[in-house]
């Protein structure tokens, strides 16, 4: 949700990376494409992916899908639904 608020409207971006979004939202002006907001039951790799890069510095290339979410990725893949368990 935040991505797409930042698409509307880049005064909420840190100024820190400003610049840089900036120069991505100029390079990407050329592109048609559609950005939405799917919940984390949908796509529950990003949704790991996420979390992992929170615990990770420095940047990270993966040829495969990490060890960590390639059970999620089979189940992707298979079209089996996700579901997220919360309790009252």
């Amino acid at each position: 949700m935040l991505l797409l608020q930042a698409f509307k409207n880049s005064d909420m971006i840190p100024w820190e990376v400003r610049n840089r979004w900036l120069n991505c939202i100029e390079l990407i002006k050329g592109m048609i494409f559609i950005v939405t907001h799917i919940l984390r039951e949908g796509n529950v790799c990003v949704d790991d992916l996420a979390n992992i890069r929170l615990d990770i510095n420095g940047f990270f290339w993966w040829q495969d899908a990490p060890i960590c979410i390639r059970h999620d990725v089979v189940k992707n893949m298979l079209g089996l639904p996700n579901f997220r368990f919360t309790t009252f």
